[in-house]
Parts: C-alpha cells; structure tokens; sequence
C-alpha cells in the first residue's frame, strides 16, 4: 500500500440513478450520457497520478469498465457520511498515510489540484476542495476523523461551512484548495459544452 491513496466515488450510469437533476430538464438518457462524459473526464485525470487508486461504485462493481487498473471497491453505508466514512476507513486500516476523496461531478478539477491536497496533508490535519454550491469536491486527511462524516447537511449549500466548523470545534488545522464548480445542473454543464 502507498502512503498516498486517492478514493473515487462513482455511481453506476444507471438511467434514473444518476443527474436526477440534469435528468429534469434533459431526460434520463441526456443525464447518463453527460455522467459517462464526467466518469471519463475523471479517470483520464486520474489514471497517471502516482498514487495508489481505489473506484467505489454506488450500486455495484462492473469489472469491466474504464476504471481497469484501479482497485474496485462497493461503497457501504445508508448515506454519503457514512460511505465515505467507511472508504477513509477501509484505506487507513490498509496502511494508507494521507487519505484524499474525489467525486465524479467535477469538469475543474486537475492533477494539480490533487497534488495540492496531498502536499497540504504535509501541514494540515485535513484539506478540502471547496464547491462552488456549498459543498466540496475533495476532502483529505492523515487520519480518520469520524465526526466528519456524522450528522452533515449532505447536498445542502452549508455542508462546507458545517464541517469547517466542525475542524475548529476539534482544534484541528485545514487547507482550503481552489473553489471549483460541480456539475449539478443542465446549465453547469451547457456552460462547458458551449
């Protein structure tokens, strides 16, 4: 196991599963398909980093697929706190020394801005990708901090700002990286195709 280990979340493109709300203004079949062009964005930014890689998928592990060459796991869980709890986990327990998290609903995001968030870890206790919508992109740390993962506004505009909060109620220090945009809605996207 190498010291530095990044975590991808990924859904399945199931239909109905994933964009629900790109899916409203575009259908179903239009929101998988701007979700393939993220997933594939995400693992040619990721495939050359040197760090050791794992692919959680949200419903289930598809073997063959674009993300061949990573180390494929289930997320677990009965919300995104508790998923990314469990992944964090699962790696530090592996022997993992600085643990960073990615989605894959970001077109900003780039190998730098993966590489800043493990050079952080160098300093900090914890780093986080801001999001344009009040969440974040990214997340690291050097050991598991639970109370990270418990009782957060998941997809609400605060979640950023309650876990920042939650850093500073625990004394521990934190590196903000760039503020990025998440491809939430039809019109996050049209902005890139355009």
């Amino acid at each position: 196991m190498a010291e530095n280990h990044l975590i991808i979340f990924v859904k399945n493109p199931i239909p109905g599963n994933v964009k629900t709300r790109i899916a409203r203004t575009v259908g179903n079949d239009k929101a998988v398909e701007v979700y393939r062009h993220l997933l594939q964005y995400t693992q040619q930014l990721t495939r050359m980093l040197p760090y050791s890689r794992s692919v959680y998928y949200g419903d289930f592990i598809n073997s063959n697929d674009g993300w061949n060459g990573y180390e494929k796991q289930l997320q677990t869980g009965d919300d995104l706190g508790q998923r990314m709890h469990n992944a964090f986990q699962e790696q530090f327990a592996a022997g993992a020394k600085r643990v960073v998290i990615i989605g894959s609903d970001c077109l900003d995001i780039t190998e730098d801005h993966i590489r800043q968030a493990f050079q952080a870890l160098a300093e900090a206790d914890v780093v986080i990708g801001p999001a344009t919508d009040g969440g974040y992109y990214l997340l690291g740390m050097k050991q598991l901090h639970a109370f990270l993962f418990e009782n957060k506004p998941w997809s609400e505009p605060n979640l950023r700002e309650q876990t920042e909060q939650a850093l500073q109620a625990h004394n521990l220090t934190f590196k903000r990286l760039a503020e990025l945009s998440d491809i939430d809605e039809w019109e996050d996207y049209a902005k890139y195709v355009r």
